[in-house]
């Protein structure tokens, strides 16, 4: 059997775990924990005596749906972990040395965007106003934004582009991989298979006619006893979603993340109804107000803010991404908003190796 040789030439960091109760998430409408841990990486150099006073700039790693940073640095056949990763790079002399946060953001639905929620919880408030600060305290960082960064896949992506989007005051730096962009193509053309199986979940089994329609946006029941479904059983360790039910779960966290109503059942409303599959424009005009393509221009002055701009997807993703990013790097350059944008072979799987190129690019650039 071939093994992976690791290499055992680089300075070791450390990596610590902290545990946060968060004011902001202690009443999340998911009554999710609001006591999380999160894993800290300090490089070799943290804890050299030379450098006792120096601070070091700092990056938030942001999870991809149905991940967390808990499993982040979990051992991996045939490839590396971050903290390998991270040793590597940084005892090789390829990356400036860094602190790397790794957040738990996970959530009932499977993960979260990293934007606030009335439907999920205020993630973005959770990172912004009670983790930074923290780690600030905590460690020798940089403390000012020009000395922090974050980066991320897919979901992950998708939040590191927002935070720097919205947050200049907080984030100096951001990678981008294959996040969430271009909804129309990213998101649509998963929405049938995800109402067919919701189908399922129609009361006595059944739809009801074309003419008994759903208010528009309004679920009829089923979404609540799929949701059900799925929590019940996690909660009882019985069975894992299958792909169609991780999927199904995914689409109803982004219609909770884009389109979050409390006073709607479940917290939020759809996008498309649930009978006859049409597409509700004023619902989905709700999603693409959160699509990075439509935010460049109105966060213009705060994308020329930052120190790093870095984005890259597979050209044959097979959710599509690569197309969202080709256009948002297009109106990014129409903006004259500098930034560096990569494709590469490969798909929305297996591309950790990417973080290569990203994580030295925001340390570089990084005070």
């Amino acid at each position: 059997m071939p093994t992976l040789i690791r290499n055992n030439n680089a300075k070791p960091g450390r990596l610590i775990t902290l545990e946060h109760e968060s004011r902001v998430l202690r009443d999340n409408p998911l009554k999710d924990p609001y006591r999380r841990k999160l894993h800290v990486y300090l490089p070799n150099e943290y804890d050299n005596k030379q450098r006792q006073k120096a601070k070091f700039p700092v990056l938030f790693s942001l999870a991809g749906f149905t991940g967390s940073g808990l499993s982040a640095n979990n051992w991996k056949s045939f490839e590396e972990n971050n903290v390998e990763r991270l040793d590597r790079l940084i005892g090789s002399g390829r990356m400036k040395a860094c602190i790397v946060v790794f957040p738990d953001c996970y959530t009932s639905f499977g993960g979260n965007q990293y934007i606030n929620s009335s439907a999920i919880g205020d993630y973005a408030d959770y990172l912004n106003h009670e983790l930074v600060p923290l780690i600030d305290l905590q460690f020798r960082t940089s403390s000012v934004r020009e000395g922090r960064g974050c980066f991320g896949k897919s979901s992950g992506g998708y939040g590191a582009m927002l935070l720097g989007m919205r947050y200049p005051k907080i984030w100096g730096g951001v990678a981008n991989h294959s996040g969430d962009s271009y909804f129309d193509f990213v998101y649509l053309s998963e929405w049938p298979s995800v109402l067919t199986h919701l189908s399922r979940y129609a009361k006595n089994g059944k739809s009801p006619s074309l003419e008994q329609k759903s208010a528009k946006g309004v679920d009829d029941g089923r979404v609540k006893r799929f949701l059900n479904d799925i929590w019940s059983r996690s909660q009882e360790a019985q069975t894992t979603p299958t792909s169609q039910e991780v999927m199904t779960l995914m689409l109803l966290a982004m219609a909770a993340s884009y389109d979050s109503d409390s006073s709607s059942p479940n917290g939020f409303k759809l996008p498309l109804d649930l009978v006859s599959g049409e597409v509700l424009s004023a619902r989905w005009k709700q999603w693409l107000r959160h699509d990075p393509i439509n935010l460049v221009a109105r966060y213009k002055k705060n994308l020329d803010s930052l120190r790093a701009l870095y984005i890259d997807c597979g050209r044959s993703d097979q959710f599509h991404i690569h197309y969202g990013t080709r256009q948002l790097a297009q109106r990014l350059r129409l903006n004259s908003i500098e930034h560096t944008y990569h494709e590469f072979d490969g798909t929305h799987s297996g591309i950790d190796h990417r973080l290569d190129i990203s994580l030295p690019f925001l340390a570089q650039r990084l005070m």
